[in-house]
């Protein structure tokens, strides 16, 4: 509200975006990296992957994987098909990408088939769960060997970056090409950070976002967010608090005897109860989802 009555250039060309971006990139680590600034996570993910993407290419992703198993197929809706990997726990393996790409090669006729044009991970999974270093440092190894980009999803980035591991922000933009820090999710109104790291990427990026419809007129909405978020440590404060949060409704429910689907060291849980105290439960609180179980139980995401 204070900056109503501001003249600034639109399109994300104004004095708060110019200095959110120089915040990310100081975080990050990345001073020769480029930041873009889009509203929000399904649109990222489908105007990143078209603009890398060529016209026969495809993005393989954890079958678990957000682009593969949500987003109404949006990235199908962009021309380009979605190639499921293999998941454990919401993962993908250095070495199942690596077996794929080997099969896809192995094959004579490869030049009939989907090209795999890129990779695509989260962090934290649809699971919750994390990558360690070592795993990223695996994949991107992999991906550099076949000059393919990695693509991070960062729209819980947050929550990976505050949980017990040993990735660091510096650390994602060393091993991806591209990847972005997700507001939604983290406290803003709207708004996710594109971060450009791999310079044969950045080329002509701002005409994919105008194309697909990402390019926010009132841009400085955007860098208010962010500048704010990265200003005094905000995004990780409150990420923490979250995940602090989500810890202690873990703890309670396992001293019920509660069990869970998955291990989740994130703000992503997912009790297993009872579907008669789910109908209850629904009168009240909003959850998700998430599988079958047995006969009377089914895990949700809280």
């Amino acid at each position: 509200m204070e900056t109503n009555m501001e003249k600034v250039p639109g399109y994300g060309q104004d004095p708060f975006c110019d200095k959110a971006k120089e915040k990310i990139k100081e975080a990050c680590g990345c001073p020769d990296g480029e930041v873009y600034f889009l509203v929000g996570g399904t649109q990222t993910n489908a105007v990143v992957i078209a603009s890398v993407l060529t016209r026969y290419e495809g993005v393989l992703s954890a079958v678990t994987g957000h682009v593969n198993a949500h987003e109404a197929g949006a990235i199908e809706f962009t021309g380009h098909k979605v190639l499921p990997l293999p998941q454990d726990n919401g993962k993908i393996s250095a070495a199942d990408l690596k077996d794929y790409l080997q099969t896809y090669y192995a094959d004579g006729s490869y030049d009939h088939m989907v090209f795999p044009g890129m990779v695509y991970i989260s962090h934290p999974t649809e699971y919750g769960t994390l990558y360690t270093k070592q795993e990223l440092a695996d994949i991107s190894s992999v991906c550099r060997e076949y000059e393919i980009p990695l693509f991070l999803d960062g729209a819980r980035l947050g929550y990976g970056l505050v949980a017990e591991t040993d990735v660091t922000l510096k650390d994602i933009a060393n091993y991806t090409d591209v990847f972005y820090i997700g507001g939604t999710k983290v406290g803003a109104l709207f708004g996710e950070a594109v971060v450009i790291t791999n310079p044969e990427l950045k080329k002509d990026f701002r005409y994919s976002i105008k194309q697909r419809g990402g390019m926010l007129a009132k841009g400085r909405l955007l860098g208010i967010q962010f500048l704010t978020l990265f200003e005094e440590n905000r995004y990780f404060e409150i990420s923490a608090h979250a995940a602090r949060l989500a810890g202690k409704l873990k703890d309670e429910l396992t001293k019920m005897n509660i069990s869970f689907y998955i291990n989740s060291p994130t703000n992503q849980q997912f009790p297993i109860l009872p579907d008669d105290v789910l109908d209850k439960l629904r009168e009240k609180y909003s959850f998700a989802y998430q599988a079958r179980v047995d006969e009377t139980h089914s895990a949700v995401r809280f």
